[in-house]
This record gives C-alpha cells, structure tokens and sequence, in this order.
C-alpha cells in the first residue's frame, strides 16, 4: 500500500506528494497491507518486499474445522524502461495443519502458494504532476494545508497480470490449475495533513470456477517522517469463497531504503473467522538516476531562440564595439585624467 503508499514520502516532500513522479527519496512500499498504490518504485529501483505471518481460522458451524499454522507473502518489484511502468511477480506460500472435528477428529497438513502471479503495472494518470509546478505559499500555513477539491481526482493505474495455480492446490477450488489472467484497477488520492487513500479493484483467475471479485480500501497516515499508521477493509466474492477483513497497523522507516512493519487482520463472521498476525519488511537497490537536464531544456524564461539571439549578438564586433564605448563613458573622471596631469595634481598637494 504505497506507505506506505507513499505515506513516508508524502512528509519528506511530502511523504505522498513524491516530488509528484515515480521515484521518490525514501522507499515506496505496498506493505504492511495489500493494496496496490497507483506509483510504481521508479526506473532501475529494485525492490524487495518480505511478510511472514502467523494465521489462526475457526469455522463454528457444522462441518466444524480449525486451521492454524504459518506463511509468507513476498512481492518483488522493478521499475522498467519508464516511470510510469513496473514489473513485479507477488505470491504468498503457506504451511498449516486444518483439523476436522465430527464424530471423530482428523488432522490434514497443508502447504502449498495461495497465489503466485506475476504482472505489469502502468500509471495511465497522474494529477500530481501538474500540482508539481504549484509554488507554495510563504505567508499562509493554513492556504499550504487547507483543503483542496482537486485532491479529490486520483491517480488511475491498471496492472495486467497472470496467475499460476498447481494442481491439486489446497488453496484453490477443485480442477483450479494452470495459467489464469489477473486484471487491477487501482487509483490514489493524496490528500495534505499526510493522508493518503488507495482503492483497488480486482478480477481475479479470470475464466476459472474461480472468479474472485475483490475490492480493497486502504487509508493511511503519517505522523512524521519514520511512522505511518493504516487501517483497511478487503472484501471478497466468487463461488468459492466469500469475506469482508478488515486490518490495522503501522510501519517504521528505517532509512530510506529500508522499512520495517506488523498488520493484524480478522474478520466478523463464523465460516470461518479469521486472525493473522504478520511482521514484514522491504528493502529497495536504488540504481535510479535524474534524467539530465539540458541546458538548452532549462525553463529560465526565455526560450531557445531567444537564448541563440543573445549569444549572436554579445558574438557581433559592432556589439563589442558598443558595450567598450558604453564603458569608456562609464569611467570616472579620474580614469579620462592624463597620467602627467594625475602627477601634477599629486605634487600640488605635498
């Protein structure tokens, strides 16, 4: 969730306000939730990102079943050929024992990935970046962080992707297997006060007996540059399976290429309900570099041409010829004074 979303940016430019392009100074993370932010990590930005959890399930009604044990989800992300454009592959693997109670009671040990997909994501529009140019106001805090009816546009990304599912997973609805396409719609809003909101909007194993639709919203905070606090809903349907989770939690910016986070996720319901406790973290290799900057592409006011001209004419002799008549008449009275007379002068005076 780009702490996220951002979050940490937004304060150090601010945290979420990125300099308003993909790249940002501190680490961009999508953790400690699961959304997806509009941006991506920036061109040659590598990024690794790392959450092993803890997961407890309790299904009450008959047939009743408990699963307990543990996973990791991971996501490795890398900024291709464009700021706007990242490659990832995502997956979460998990090790658990479900124990079925009856009449008599029954233990199954289960591992297997919950999903394992692997993408592209493209920013088809970002607000931000005219808002990049906007100076800010010197006299007035409160016009800096008033609020703003433009910050209600979001930035749009769409992610197309592809799900791979073995056989006989688990995790997944019976004859589930192969290659299933993915498609994200995902949108930001980065408001001032360092808040941040994304929503994300997801058709998964497109074609398959399971077809989830999700949707989740998240919505962070920052407090200061190292601490970001979240809370976000997920909800989820298809023939197989159907929940609303909510999560809560925070992450600590290490430095800038490091970030360090915990989440807790339950839900409201019985069939099953649902805890899972997950510390994480993400690290970046930053090998992005500036796009350099011309001098002729500098914005001093003036363009090209005009810039040409200027040099043409400080070039021209008849124009040397007049900026050294113009100095001559500049000099003082002393300097147009003949030596001898300066001499004289001097003699008259001792």
């Amino acid at each position: 969730m780009n702490i996220l979303k951002t979050s940490f940016t937004i304060l150090s430019l601010a945290v979420f306000n990125f300099t308003f392009a993909q790249y940002t100074d501190v680490i961009n993370s999508n953790r400690p939730g699961v959304s997806r932010s509009a941006f991506s990590v920036g061109t040659k930005v590598l990024q690794f990102e790392l959450g092993p959890y803890f997961v407890k399930e309790k299904r009450t009604p008959a047939p009743q079943n408990e699963v307990s044990g543990f996973g990791a989800d991971f996501a490795i992300r890398y900024g291709l050929f464009l700021e706007q454009l990242e490659i990832n592959i995502e997956g979460g693997y998990q090790n658990d024992t479900q124990t079925n109670i009856s009449s008599f009671t029954t233990e199954e040990k289960r591992s297997n990935f919950r999903f394992l997909a692997f993408g592209a994501k493209y920013l088809i529009f970002d607000p931000y970046k005219k808002a990049a140019d906007e100076k800010p106001n010197l006299y007035s805090w409160k016009a800096n962080h008033a609020f703003r009816w433009k910050s209600l546009i979001p930035a749009v990304s769409v992610y197309l992707g592809a799900n791979y599912d073995t056989k006989d997973n688990p995790f997944t609805a019976a004859g589930i297997e192969g290659i299933s396409p993915k498609l994200i719609v995902a949108t930001q809003h980065n408001f001032n006060g360092g808040w941040v909101f994304v929503m994300n909007l997801i058709k998964d194993r497109i074609g398959t007996d399971q077809s989830d639709f999700s949707y989740i919203l998240t919505l962070t905070h920052s407090f200061n540059p190292q601490w970001v606090i979240f809370g976000e809903t997920q909800g989820i349907k298809s023939d197989f399976v159907a929940d609303n989770l909510i999560r809560f939690g925070g992450a600590y910016l290490w430095d800038k290429n490091l970030q360090l986070d915990t989440a807790v996720t339950f839900n409201t319901k019985d069939t099953p309900s649902v805890l899972n406790l997950t510390f994480g973290a993400s690290y970046r290799l930053d090998f992005h570099k500036d796009k350099e900057i011309k001098p002729e592409e500098i914005d001093n006011g003036n363009s090209a041409k005009d810039e040409k001209k200027r040099k043409d004419r400080e070039d021209n002799p008849k124009s040397k010829k007049r900026k050294k008549r113009k100095k001559d008449d500049d000099a003082t009275e002393e300097d147009k004074t003949p030596k001898k007379q300066q001499r004289e002068d001097e003699d008259f005076d001792n």
